[in-house]
């Protein structure tokens, strides 16, 4: 109950006041030097803490050639982080306390649109939120984008981040590059830096279009839009009895459709969206719920009930709590509003722009943190993991029998995703990029609690833990390059068929690998595993099953000094 009072008192007094903003991910004890990087949420998978000597700042293409030579000719490692670093992987972290940071903070400009080819060129630090808005300014679009818009265009291209749609060129927001601008390191001969300019016709734009931030840095990017246009988007909620083939029927009739499971209430939510005609009427706002300005003492409320229900192992009041936040978001229409205030009637209609990505706890002036983004890494009221990974459509119907399977074995298990209104599941294209999707999938994202002891196991994480096991390693399912703890990344490489064509690239960009760290030479198969093997470990999915120690099959999962947590059916599916 405490819960969802504190969601519908969110939602009636908290629409448009204040916010202070997310703080920069850099801090540096003195001017831009010993500096500590970190992500969006206070957190790397496995709890570390990022170093670098310096940061820097260009402001134009110019400064980031002199930045990238100076590192290149001193063979000093070298990583580009984003105004908000929303990565929960390490891909922004140096090689070294001793290596050095390029922030395109200041690389956020619109260089250049193209109305009647309908293009527009960027700065790699442009946030999505202004493309968005600049390109409607001109009444073009791009179709498709992430549902938050506090990310920047460099940093969504290397995490080949999407929004959902098998039509067209599908979802994934790097199939609708056109030509990109990288700076790369180069011999003494060229300065030791140079800009390589790509496009279409250039087969290693499939390597730069989804790079991980290892080919160099990113400074301009043109994209291919589209005439503006409306959407018109309409909820229904079913129960999930036929979910597996729905989901296929689902994902080829709806242009920008996804879904939301709620598997411990036996229910999907459809997302009924697609493209309608300009001339429709409607001004419809998708302003969403989560993605507000939110009051800090009603998530530290929210933390407090977590941890408690936690620690009492109390199933019934999550499954409680669980029902009471999906049914007051639903209430709410999710943010969804014909007139800026309220949904008075489905379909909501609206303009591309203001119906497909949001984020307004970005826009915000400092009110000393008392309403913020509710993950705002100072207060980690909001602390969870986050898994996310795509299953191909040909294998998406078994996948969610095996989840059924579980819920009906534990059928309170799963509340616990629901708290965070389920999974949801986005459509993706096969793509041409190296390390983008290998064929036609479901994208299943699942955010869940993370305790801030990492030797503390949560409830129910064996259920958890199978079923992200199921999906990467029964299913072959690829991790979202920018979510996902490290055991999601476990000899990930092998799965993509064109590895050695982005590794030929990555060779000939950056010879001395100045821009690779230790995690992304693990994740590419160069060097070690990235599976960390220590106590506990298994709790924080930074191993995998190997020894009794850590976890072995029908055996010993969960570990902490002094005590073993008996799970029997995690990590069957490994072998």
């Amino acid at each position: 109950m405490l819960k969802s009072i504190l969601i519908i008192f969110f939602i009636a007094f908290t629409n448009g006041v204040l916010s202070s903003p997310p703080d920069d991910p850099v801090n540096c004890t003195s001017t831009d030097t010993n500096c500590t990087i970190t992500n969006a949420y206070g957190a790397f998978p496995d709890r570390s803490t990022c170093r670098a000597s310096q940061v820097l700042y260009p402001t134009t293409e110019e400064e980031l050639i002199s930045m990238v030579a100076s590192a290149s000719k001193s063979n000093t490692k070298v990583k580009a982080t984003t105004r908000y670093s929303h990565s929960i992987p390490k891909l922004a972290c140096p090689g070294g306390q001793e290596g050095i940071i390029i922030s395109t903070n200041k690389l956020s400009h619109v260089v250049n649109v193209d109305v009647e080819n309908k293009r527009m060129t960027v700065e790699s630090g442009l946030l999505l939120r202004d493309l968005i808005n600049e390109a409607a300014e001109n009444g073009l679009a791009l179709p498709h984008t992430p549902y938050w818009w506090g990310i920047t265009v460099g940093g969504l291209l290397a995490t080949g981040s999407h929004g959902s749609s098998l039509r067209g060129k599908g979802s994934a927001i790097h199939e609708h590059v056109v030509s990109m601008r990288i700076v790369t390191p180069a011999a003494a001969e060229e300065g030791y830096a140079k800009v390589r300019s790509l496009s279409e016709s250039d087969e290693e734009l499939d390597a730069a279009k989804v790079s991980l931030g290892v080919l160099g840095i990113v400074s301009q990017v043109t994209l291919q839009l589209e005439p503006l246009f409306k959407r018109s988007i309409t909820y229904v909620t079913k129960n999930d009895s036929d979910l597996g083939e729905e989901l296929i029927r689902f994902g080829k009739e709806h242009e920008f459709g996804d879904v939301t499971w709620y598997p411990s209430q036996k229910k999907a939510r459809y997302r009924i969206d697609d493209r309608v005609s300009m001339n429709q009427s409607g001004n419809g706002l998708y302003d969403f719920i989560p993605f507000r300005s939110t009051l800090s003492a009603l998530l530290a409320a929210n933390r407090a009930t977590e941890e408690r229900q936690e620690a009492t192992r109390d199933a019934n009041g999550k499954c409680l709590s669980a029902k009471l936040v999906t049914g007051t978001l639903k209430a709410f229409a999710y943010g969804l509003t014909n007139n800026g205030t309220l949904v008075t009637r489905y379909p909501v209609t609206g303009q591309n722009n203001r119906m497909q990505s949001s984020g307004t706890c970005l826009e915000s002036e400092e009110d000393a943190l008392r309403t913020i983004c509710p993950w705002d890494s100072r207060l980690q009221y909001q602390f969870f993991h986050q898994t996310a990974f795509s299953i191909s459509l040909s294998n998406i119907t078994s996948f969610i029998e095996d989840v059924k399977k579980l819920v009906e074995l534990q059928p309170q298990a799963l509340c616990v995703l629901e708290l965070n209104d389920g999974i949801l599941m986005r459509y993706v294209k096969a793509s041409s990029a190296y390390l983008g999707k290998t064929e036609d999938v479901v994208d299943f994202d699942i955010t869940y609690y993370r305790s801030k002891d990492p030797l503390t196991p949560r409830l129910f994480e064996d259920i958890l833990e199978e079923i992200e096991q199921i999906g990467l390693f029964k299913y072959g399912g690829l991790p979202h390059w920018g979510k996902n703890r490290n055991l999601a990344f476990s000899q990930v490489i092998n799965k993509y068929p064109n590895a050695d064509k982005f590794l030929s690239v990555k060779s000939k960009y950056d010879p001395q690998g100045i821009f690779s760290n230790e995690w992304t030479d693990q994740v590419l198969g160069l060097k070690g595993a990235v599976t960390i093997l220590k106590d506990g470990c298994a709790l924080e999915g930074l191993c995998i099953c190997s020894e009794d120690r850590h976890c072995a099959p029908s055996k010993n999962y969960y570990c902490r000094p002094g005590k073993v947590y008996k799970q029997a059916r995690v990590c069957a599916f490994q072998g």
